[in-house]
């Protein structure tokens, strides 16, 4: 999801400032260029090459001492002494988490190949039985909420593989770990802060808060913040259980879907081909720059595959091409955007799209 980078401030050691001095017939000078800009020299005589300037990284306070001022945020919060202790006390990082946040994958997959590992034949036919055995909640939920079935199926899918795959890191110690040591440390501490008030509000053992390393949580694999916002209990009374109640995990996607501005009368959006002279400055990708309604892009060439008209949609419509230009082209409605919120990537938008399509047919 969706979905800002922080980074140590760093100090130069061993830069001083110069000053230049005149005495009576002779002017003694020394001056060194600063980094991106030219400095003249006096006299004619050019200055000794500045030797190179190390970076060296400001001390970082300890991970205890860390989690002082963190308790102190969280009880700012209103967060309850008693919750706090339980969570952060003898809390420890988890050296996995570091090492799973800094693995950078070598090559980035083709999206063909993406769309091979997560639309397979395996998982649309895992998500027909479920449209099958779990039609009368999914009747219910898309009714409530409105939205339809086989979205909330294909995002349930993707996820966690239809609630097998939850993840089974602590979310306290994992989120505290990339709160203290990683690459969006300001984001993490904003979603710890979070689970914090999910254990105060629900009464829950840290323990029995579990998710992927990344702290995304339960089925629907919500991270803290957008449990508080969107997760719902499907029968009303009581907390939400996204971890072992398929009811609510199910309804919470949705819910989550429906509060984004998922529009139930209109598909994601089709398959489109361009003219050969199309301006290639339209396709706006993540940008809303190029949004027009259907006749707009009808009269700019746009058609479908088969050649023929463009179907008549609501409201304005964006180009995208997720595997660029190697990639199919798609013409796709504010339902796609809403996807984007979910998981903020053209490739899972679009696989997310293309399984609910192939749920549905």
């Amino acid at each position: 999801m969706v979905d800002g980078l922080s980074a140590p401030r760093m100090v130069l050691n061993g830069m001083r400032r110069l000053t230049f001095a005149f005495g009576l017939g002779l002017a003694l000078v020394a001056c060194a260029p600063s980094a991106g800009r030219d400095r003249g020299f006096i006299g004619g005589v050019a200055p000794k090459p500045m030797q190179a300037v190390v970076a060296v990284p400001e001390p970082r306070v300890s991970f205890p001492v860390w989690l002082q001022g963190l308790a102190q945020e969280a009880r700012q919060d209103g967060i309850s002494e008693e919750t706090i202790n339980r969570a952060l006390t003898n809390l420890q990082p988890i050296p996995r988490v570091i090492e799973l946040d800094h693995r950078q994958p070598e090559v980035k997959l083709r999206f063909e190949d993406y769309l091979q590992r997560v639309v397979t034949d395996v998982r649309v036919a895992q998500a027909r039985k479920h449209m099958i055995i779990d039609r009368a909640i999914l009747s219910d939920v898309s009714l409530r909420y409105g939205v339809q079935p086989s979205y909330i199926v294909a995002l349930w899918g993707m996820e966690t593989s239809f609630g097998v795959q939850t993840g089974n890191f602590p979310i306290v110690a994992a989120l505290a770990t990339l709160a203290y040591d990683g690459r969006r440390a300001a984001f993490f501490r904003t979603e710890l802060i979070a689970a914090l008030k999910i254990l105060d509000r629900l009464n829950l053992a840290p323990e029995k808060l579990r998710g992927s390393w990344a702290g995304a949580m339960g089925q629907t694999q919500f991270m803290p913040s957008s449990f508080l916002r969107y997760a719902v209990n499907y029968s009303g009374d009581g907390a939400p259980d996204i971890w072992t109640s398929k009811l609510d995990a199910l309804a919470s996607i949705a819910n989550y879907l429906s509060k984004s501005g998922w529009n139930p009368q209109n598909p994601w959006g089709l398959e489109v081909t361009l003219p050969g002279d199309f301006n290639k400055s339209l396709i706006g990708n993540l940008s809303a720059d190029h949004d027009m309604a259907m006749p707009a892009w009808q009269a700019l060439g746009v058609r479908a595959t088969d050649g023929g008209d463009l179907p008549v949609l609501e409201g304005t419509l964006r180009l995208v091409q997720p595997g660029s230009a190697d990639g199919p082209t798609l013409l796709v409605t504010d339902n796609y955007r809403v996807l984007l919120k979910w998981n903020r990537s053209l490739y899972f938008a679009t696989a997310a799209s293309y399984l609910a399509d192939r749920i549905e047919n």
